[in-house]
């Protein structure tokens, strides 16, 4: 079984989509976890918590699709 390229996987996944892309840094790998905001022949661009992270495509190791992100926890009330 062969898995598409995960170049293939982002220019067919829809806009707004929560994923993560792994992607070669000159010393390394990193990751971008985020919404995909757009996708074009040469790249793609991911909302981060931080900033729009646009990656080139050709340095796209991996990606896939992630589930949402759990709920955030209420504030912490001081103990009696």
């Amino acid at each position: 079984m062969t898995l598409p390229r995960p170049q293939d996987f982002l220019l067919n996944t829809i806009s707004g989509t929560r994923v993560v892309v792994r992607y070669r840094l000159e010393n390394g790998f990193t990751d971008a976890l985020g919404y995909l905001l757009s996708v074009t022949d040469g790249a793609c661009t991911i909302r981060t918590r931080q900033s729009d992270v646009e990656i080139p495509l050709a340095l796209v190791v991996a990606a896939k699709e992630v589930p949402p992100p759990p709920p955030r926890r209420g504030a912490r009330t001081a103990r009696e």
